[in-house]
């Protein structure tokens, strides 16, 4: 059972979230803090129980934005720790994901947040704490991806996407309507749509061959255009593009 604690300036949100928690059957105790100062303090006394003392915390959801001391300030100071908690960020801005994994963030969940959505993290969190089995999950679908916007889950079309552009451990789906950020490595989308068409052109991005309208020789580098952007193709999968564009049909 994990011990939780729910951080958020905001007294109807930081009371919206403990009862979500409350209600999951993996959080065996859920408390909150109104600051990420208060919060400090009481990641302290945790700490200074230990991992299996009275005052232990498995689990910190976060919020970002708060005065003072924000969220990512205070998850900076948590990695100087010898044991700190798992954090999970708890935000309405979708900016802040790159900066969230570069932290080590367990998850990054936007508001409003939603119970399925919320599970989902507590999952991540018990299994990396070991309190829970791991229980598979059914075949994603394979013509399309799930995305975040404002709270709600989105479903974007594998065909609708342009190329896709690597940020850490997250990747950003460019779509001809707008960009979406997924926590999936590139490296993963690469293994799982090469039969999709899509293909490797350089560290940071993965493209469409079906989207890419030129191919561009210019002093000895190498771009393509897709839609309306243009996007270096490194020296290494230079062969690989041509031939594949070659035997596009």
């Amino acid at each position: 059972m994990l011990r939780a604690l729910a951080v958020d300036d905001e007294r109807p949100s930081l009371e919206e979230l403990l009862y979500l928690l409350q209600a999951d059957p993996r959080i065996g105790s859920a408390e909150g803090a109104g600051d990420a100062t208060e919060a400090l303090r009481r990641i302290n006394r945790a700490l200074e129980s230990g991992p299996g003392g009275p005052e232990a915390i498995d689990v910190v959801f976060l919020d970002i934005q708060m005065p003072g001391l924000d969220g990512l300030d205070l998850a900076r100071l948590l990695t100087g720790f010898a044991r700190p908690p798992l954090v999970v960020f708890v935000t309405a801005h979708e900016d802040f994901a790159v900066q969230a994994f570069d932290l080590k963030a367990v998850d990054y969940v936007l508001k409003p947040v939603r119970k399925e959505r919320l599970a989902e993290a507590v999952r991540r969190a018990a299994e990396l704490r070991g309190a829970a089995p791991h229980i598979p999950v059914s075949e994603p679908d394979p013509d399309h991806i799930p995305v975040e916007l404002g709270g709600v889950t989105r479903f974007v079309a594998v065909d609708d996407i342009t190329h896709v552009e690597a940020q850490g451990d997250y990747a950003r789906l460019h779509t001809d309507k707008g960009s979406h950020l997924v926590r999936i490595p590139l490296s993963t989308l690469e293994e799982r749509w090469r039969s999709r068409g899509f293909v490797r052109i350089h560290r940071r991005h993965l493209v469409a061959l079906r989207h890419i309208g030129e191919l561009r020789l210019d002093a000895g580098t190498v771009s393509v255009l897709v839609g309306s952007e243009e996007l270096q193709v490194s020296r290494r999968h230079t062969r690989e593009l041509r031939d594949l564009l070659m035997r596009r049909p």
